[in-house]
């Protein structure tokens, strides 16, 4: 028995982990979000999003098969540019996925609250769940957690059976609306204010905090679970790009079938408010059975989710850890069931916290959306960065034309973290350099030189953040901020700045990368060529 993760998860299981993280809550409240952020055109938010994120998830197959190890997204910048920045991204992304196992709970419960039974309809009022909601969707992310104490094995089983039933319920959710009541008018805004009626800042906004980045964020689940993957190389890019590609399916299918169910009134899309949107819809047109099918559902695709990201953000404390800014107790794995039992402990704890603190899906929703954005920002830094400090070493996957294909997926992060609209882009990087205390504390033994070295590659990080918050600020008001800058030409203004950073990023570099935050986990393969 020894204390390693076990390499047990086949191309299947990987790519059901991130369909898992995808259709979660997501699909029970995105298309509404949407339709309410964008109007008809939400199904332009959805293949944008989609877009993006393909990009993203494309440029970080390379990455992860490279360094198939747990944890992976919280540890390809340390590589690259050394542990402050490495904590920073860290951070945010750990942020992303550790909160969504309580969003899933909420979700769960406030489907629940539409029961017609009066103890349901006192789990989530105004907006928020009560008390005793709160209690039923902790209940739910223990579950989470003992699903995941048992091993990885155990995980996959229950991962697999999942998935497939959240796959079947929102396509037949989908396919039974459209055939019950379908108003084609709608997707083309007939009489409902036009295709665009809160303009392109509205597409832009969906994509960003409506639940679409929220929704893809999933593609990172099989690259946080690297570590317990047979045959890296050609598991993840499978696993990574084929759920992205099922995902979109999904989601363009179940907006279709909203924005063609529902009529608003003079309200507008934005004025349609549901607990439960497609549960609701079912019960307006006597799809009893579908209702109580989305009822069932409403349990299992959260859960799934849950379960997921509960594996996930494990492996990504470990993975921050083994950078040097956790606690050495929490890199610890069992022995017998191969999981980082610890983490899961600390995770679960945490989770209790989001819960507490953020009580409605949308709300938590958002704020998970920015930190992911933030999370996605040394992805293409880092592998750019890789191809120029080790050109020669083995990978896997191959991105064509890496530093193009780069550039452009730092470019959409940083259009995403601006279409966020200001104050919520400005926030969301304050809550992340109220971090750096944290930092402080576990690189408190480094010499000078260590931290002067470290601070050397994380500068332009840190002008980065507060530029573009500065440019949130004083940008369009269709993205919140003060309309010094023309709407339109704050677009580009965003893009070229981004494209200057980019370059700083990656000229910021360590000439030699540091291998020994990958390669000091005892359970990993040799690195070819290098």
């Amino acid at each position: 028995m020894s204390p390693h993760l076990n390499r047990a998860l086949g191309p299947w299981q990987l790519l059901f982990t991130g369909l898992s993280a995808m259709i979660g809550s997501g699909w029970l409240f995105g298309a509404q979000r949407a339709a309410a952020t964008a109007g008809p055109a939400a199904s332009l938010a959805w293949l944008l999003g989609a877009f993006i994120a393909l990009v993203i998830a494309g440029v970080a197959t390379e990455l992860g098969a490279m360094f198939p190890v747990a944890g992976g997204m919280v540890r390809y910048s340390n590589v690259t540019h050394g542990p402050l920045i490495g904590f920073m991204a860290a951070c945010a992304n750990w942020i992303a996925i550790v909160s969504v196992v309580p969003i899933e709970a909420e979700a769960s419960v406030q489907y629940m609250s539409s029961w017609s039974y009066p103890w349901a309809r006192q789990l989530y009022q105004g907006g928020e769940l009560t008390s005793s909601g709160l209690a039923v969707a902790a209940v739910l992310v223990t579950v989470y957690f003992l699903l995941n104490l048992w091993g990885v094995r155990l995980f996959a089983r229950f991962n697999v059976l999942v998935t497939v039933f959240k796959i079947i319920v929102p396509t037949t959710t989908a396919v039974a609306l459209m055939t019950s009541s379908f108003h084609a008018g709608n997707l083309v805004g007939s009489d409902l204010g036009g295709f665009m009626p809160y303009g392109l800042s509205g597409i832009l906004t969906a994509v960003s905090t409506s639940g679409v980045v929220f929704a893809f964020n999933g593609f990172q689940s099989p690259l946080n679970l690297a570590g317990e993957a047979r045959d890296p190389g050609r598991t993840i890019p499978f696993a990574v790009l084929g759920s992205v590609g099922i995902a979109t399916i999904v989601y363009l299918l179940l907006q279709f079938a909203y924005l063609g169910a529902v009529r608003p009134g003079a309200g507008g899309w934005a004025g349609l408010a549901f607990s439960s949107p497609f549960a609701e819809l079912a019960i307006a047109f006597n799809l009893n059975w579908l209702a109580m099918a989305l009822y069932f559902d409403a349990f299992v695709s959260p859960s799934g989710t849950g379960v997921t990201d509960m594996a996930t953000s494990a492996r990504m404390t470990l993975g921050m850890q083994r950078n040097g800014t956790m606690p050495a107790v929490l890199g610890r794995i069992h022995p017998l069931y191969g999981v980082p039992r610890p983490a899961l402990w600390f995770n679960l704890g945490v989770s209790f916290v989001f819960l507490y603190c953020f009580r409605g899906w949308g709300i938590l929703a958002s704020v998970i959306s920015v930190c992911t954005i933030i999370s996605y920002l040394m992805i293409p830094i880092s592998a750019v960065s890789l191809r120029r400090t080790m050109p020669e070493h083995a990978r896997p996957v191959r991105v064509p034309a890496m530093r193009l294909t780069g550039t452009l997926a730092f470019v959409f992060s940083s259009l995403l973290l601006y279409w966020a609209r200001w104050p919520l882009s400005g926030d969301i990087i304050l809550l992340l350099l109220m971090f750096l205390p944290v930092y402080a504390w576990f690189r408190r033994h480094d010499g000078w030189d260590r931290h002067r070295i470290a601070c050397r590659h994380a500068v332009w990080f840190m002008v980065y953040l507060p530029t573009i918050a500065a440019l949130s600020y004083v940008g369009s008001r269709p993205f919140g901020g003060l309309g010094w800058i023309p709407y339109g030409w704050d677009l580009a203004v965003v893009a070229a700045v981004s494209v200057l950073f980019c370059e700083w990023g990656v000229r910021s570099a360590m000439d030699t990368p540091d291998l020994s935050v990958i390669t000091e986990d005892d359970d990993l393969p040799a690195f070819g060529g290098h």
